[in-house]
């Protein structure tokens, strides 16, 4: 079986794309394998995920997403730009509608975060602070900067669904940030990040269905830092739907203003996160940054024990242009 790929990334989250548009390719045990086989880093040729484009009767296409654990998410806002800039050239309309497992998402082509950079925004409007949404298994019908001492007993969290269920801490510094504070700060460390994200997956009786944990540092009126652990994955150059979340938690707690453009930092470079709220307490987030083609080819398989993979195009151009952008965040 011959099967044509795309390899793509927002904010260094990166993906395999493969289009189902016009047909269904795979069960969904098949999708189980190929993405615990296709995501595997030491394999041939590794991703953070495997985003599967289908057609929707309530949208425009549909996007799944499916982990290198090959769990499927919810959502995935890296993804989402990404598969969005696909349906985007394929149909030729100014925007696109997506359908996700939870929901629906807009996507629009936006301006360059960068020169030559392509970017898109996605409208995340399936918010919820509800426990039973995201779910958290606690007796209260919210969590908004509150202790889980069964994950930490210094650090206080938020829980956000976007759907995907996900916990923000603010912390004063992330370690790894190469940025020092003086006074009586909350430090965090990439090691702990990491512990507590593989302790809260653990956890089903406090998140049954797991969760993405991040770490948000405050860098001024207009910026946050953040680093994600992502449920089913491990820690991420970026996760979409985490930084959506940590700049929501940002204008919750009062550190920023609701309505105004957040730049989001990251291992990956940067995005823009514009959270909103109306009069009846309903959240969303337009995430804005690249969605970068990095090759295409084919997959050429039998079974996963005899493949070959040949690459057709490889995106220079594109490469080059966010290898610029990042050089360009390291230095502000």
């Amino acid at each position: 079986m011959k099967l044509e790929i795309l390899k793509c990334h927002g904010s260094g989250n990166d993906f395999i794309l493969i289009n189902e548009y016009e047909r269904i390719l795979f069960s969904e045990e098949q999708r189980i394998t190929l993405s615990q086989f296709l995501c595997d880093r030491k394999g041939v040729l590794g991703a953070d995920g495997i985003l599967f484009f289908q057609k929707s009767e309530k949208a425009n296409g549909k996007m799944r997403m499916f982990n290198p654990d090959g769990s499927e998410a919810e959502m995935c806002g890296n993804g989402l730009r990404c598969l969005g800039r696909f349906a985007y050239e394929q149909f030729g309309t100014n925007s696109i509608l997506i359908e996700t497992l939870k929901g629906l998402s807009q996507i629009i082509k936006d301006d360059d975060i960068h020169k030559g950079v392509e970017t898109y925004q996605a409208e995340l409007s399936t918010v919820s602070l509800q426990t039973q949404d995201i779910p958290i298994l606690i007796n209260k019908p919210s969590l908004i900067s509150q202790s889980l001492t069964a994950l930490s007993t210094r650090l206080k969290f938020t829980a956000v669904s976007m759907p995907n269920p996900h916990i923000v801490s603010i912390v004063d510094n992330i370690s790894d940030q190469g940025k020092s504070f003086c006074g009586t700060k909350t430090f965090a460390s990439i090691a702990e990040l990491e512990q507590i994200g593989e302790k809260s997956n653990q956890l089903t009786t406090l998140f049954p269905n797991g969760v993405n944990v991040n770490f948000c540092q405050i860098l001024d009126d207009s910026s946050i830092y953040v680093r994600t652990y992502e449920r089913g994955v491990g820690l991420t150059q970026s996760c979409g739907s985490g930084m959506s979340a940590s700049s929501l938690v940002s204008c919750l707690l009062g550190h920023h203003v609701f309505g105004k453009t957040i730049n989001v930092y990251n291992q990956g470079g940067l995005v823009r996160c514009k959270p909103l709220v109306t009069n009846q307490d309903h959240y969303s987030v337009f995430l804005s940054g690249n969605a970068t083609f990095i090759f295409s080819g084919m997959f050429d398989f039998s079974n996963l024990s005899h493949f070959t993979v040949e690459c057709g195009k490889i995106f220079v151009n594109e490469i080059q242009n966010y290898e610029k952008f990042t050089d360009y965040c390291t230095l502000l």
